[in-house]
């Protein structure tokens, strides 16, 4: 496993090295090189330096040409253009030995693991027990899968917590009901164990119940005296109680388990720790907060005031830990936690994907754990805040009857749309194939539309578009990759081979160029959590393969070592969709 020094790289340090001869005083200049239209590369860091040293640009830009190393196979031209920048073009056999390179290094493709690995938790798709998942949970489970991955890719070790919603006062409503009428949930098999039906099956008769325990919570006077009762069984850890609760739990997972198998998303079961996983925690958490001076006693709640945090009415807001009747808030688990993920899991980083509304409540519960002392200055903390899923007509996506979109639907109509799409364009595909792919379609579409945005921002959920083959869309992206072995597959015995005697067309360069890159947008992706950045480059991609595919014959190039040189062109290109698209959590297959 080697990592390979990018392009952008080696003309950086040579030009870098050429400014300090140039200019002794300067010490460590940075060029400031990025990708140009004029030449491969523009360096504009000149000018800046100049003004500093009191020199004329231009005159300082032929000296640092001149202090470049003369033909060391890495430079083609530079030239000083306008004020003061330096215009650079690199050969063509740098460009296919950094590609071979790159070739040579297996999956990884010559990305480098990142310097200083940490640990990091990533608090991801947070479903809750006993309800339906909805199109507001779409977006945390696909950006924090995503970001996993690319973390991980780096070297990082992650941990996730699923932080799902299995606590509160609305399971005394639901323990009650089921006590009174055991049958309802599942059907207990002669054994003993519960056969649980499919996901489907296990959301019915969880819908069922939570609407019948509602109707008599609503109505019944005794019955609602009966579940405020259960509460505090269920708080006190009541055995029977408890036994009924964690049944509730089972079922949801059941559930929760189909969803994210129709999404392609993998969910461990020990990533998986509730709001009930930190109850052990809450009492000692206030006594800290509350010992320290941090969090102060108010109407007999515990709060933690913020100078710059007021209502609508100009009075503080708090931060609420513990109610006046002993309750514990979302504050006191959400803190607890953090001890547990700096204290125990050891996390330099913490990174929460959670809904950008709830940025004020993020934070005041960091500003509260920095002034406890449990975050300190070797720890950071993140919100990934996401923006929300818009209708075509722009507003908050709902049903025709406003009600929320179930996930589960709207994924089952991106797949029916894209079997349709597989359908009509397969050629050699058996009905199973065409399941297989119109579900990676399908799911690819979903997925693209949502980490092409950047996560902050809302997005239109607009099937046609996202699985339209043209234009910035998975489906264009998973095309191109089929095209690519379609053809791999069509030149037989002959070989992708790098050639680097061989002179490039200008797509040919434009695509080496932009694959040489994929290293580079992998850092910047992972140190930004920006899944929005790497669409970007794996679309841009696509294009230059476009381009290239339409400008550069491959199987009749003129020469057998033309053929070889660009078969090895369109194996890279593969790769490095296939890797990135990974990257992504989507799949990329053989053959459409």
């Amino acid at each position: 496993m080697a990592s390979v020094t990018s392009l952008t790289a080696s003309v950086h340090q040579r030009l870098a090295d050429a400014l300090s001869a140039a200019l002794p005083e300067a010490g460590t200049a940075d060029p400031l090189l990025r990708r140009s239209d004029r030449a491969d590369y523009q360096a504009n860091g000149i000018l800046a330096l100049a003004k500093k040293a009191k020199a004329n640009p231009r005159e300082l830009a032929t000296k640092v040409v001149d202090a470049l190393p003369a033909d060391d196979g890495m430079i083609k031209d530079v030239e000083v253009s306008g004020p003061g920048f330096l215009n650079v073009t690199v050969t063509d056999k740098a460009i296919t030995e950094n590609l071979a390179a790159r070739a040579a290094d297996g999956d990884r493709l010559g990305v480098p693991f990142a310097e200083k690995a940490g640990t990091t938790v990533v608090d991801w798709a947070q479903p809750n027990v006993a309800k339906e998942m909805h199109v507001g949970h779409l977006r945390n489970s696909v950006i924090g899968n995503s970001v996993v991955k690319i973390l991980e890719f780096t070297g990082e070790k992650v941990v996730s917590r699923h932080h799902i919603g299995d606590w509160g006062t609305q399971f005394g409503m639901l323990v009650q009901y089921l006590i009174e009428h055991p049958d309802e949930l599942g059907h207990k098999a002669a054994d003993g164990s519960d056969d649980t039906a499919a996901g489907e099956e296990a959301m019915s008769s969880l819908n069922r119940v939570y609407k019948a325990s509602k109707v008599l919570f609503d109505s019944d006077e005794d019955f609602k005296t009966r579940a405020r009762r259960r509460v505090v069984d269920l708080q006190a850890g009541d055995p029977e109680t408890l036994a009924i609760w964690q049944r509730f739990v089972d079922e949801s997972k059941v559930y929760f388990y189909s969803v994210f198998n129709k999404l392609d998303v993998e969910i461990h079961d020990e990533d998986i720790v509730g709001e009930s996983g930190y109850n052990d925690m809450l009492a000692e958490t206030c006594r800290m907060l509350e010992e320290s001076g941090v969090a102060v006693r108010s109407n007999g709640a515990l709060c933690v005031f913020f100078d710059d945090v007021k209502g609508p009415d100009g009075n503080p807001s708090p931060l609420i830990v513990q109610k006046s009747d002993g309750g514990f808030g979302y504050a006191a688990t959400d803190l607890s936690a953090i001890r547990d993920r700096v204290f125990n899991i050891k996390a330099d980083t913490l990174l929460y994907v959670v809904d950008a509304r709830q940025s004020l409540h993020f934070k005041m519960v960091f500003e509260t754990a920095r002034r406890a002392g449990w975050l300190t200055d070797g720890v950071k903390a993140v919100q990934l805040g996401f923006g929300t899923v818009l209708g075509k007509d722009g507003k908050p996506f709902k049903t025709r009857e406003g009600e929320t979109v179930r996930l589960i639907d709207l994924l089952d109509e991106a797949i029916e749309r894209a079997s349709a799409i597989v359908r009509e364009k397969a050629q050699d595909l058996s009905d199973e194939e065409i399941a297989e792919r119109g579900a990676q379609v399908g799911i690819g579409a979903v997925k693209y539309a949502d980490l092409s945005t950047s996560a902050v921002r809302d997005y239109k959920f607009d099937l046609d578009q996202m699985v339209s083959m043209n234009g910035d869309t998975s489906v264009y992206l998973q095309y191109a990759y089929a095209r690519i072995q379609s053809i791999l597959r069509k030149a037989g015995d002959v070989r992708p081979q790098a050639h680097p005697e061989l002179e490039l067309a200008p797509a040919e360069r434009a695509l080496g160029l932009h694959v040489d890159q994929f290293a580079e947008t992998v850092a910047e992706v992972a140190g930004e959590y920006a899944p929005h950045k790497l669409a970007a480059y794996l679309y841009q991609l696509a294009s230059f393969y476009t381009t290239f595919y339409d400008k550069c014959p491959v199987l009749k190039a003129d020469t057998p070592a033309q053929i070889e040189n660009r078969l090895f062109l369109c194996d890279i290109t593969a790769r490095t969709l296939h890797q990135g698209m990974a990257l992504l959590g989507i799949r990329t297959p053989e053959r459409l």
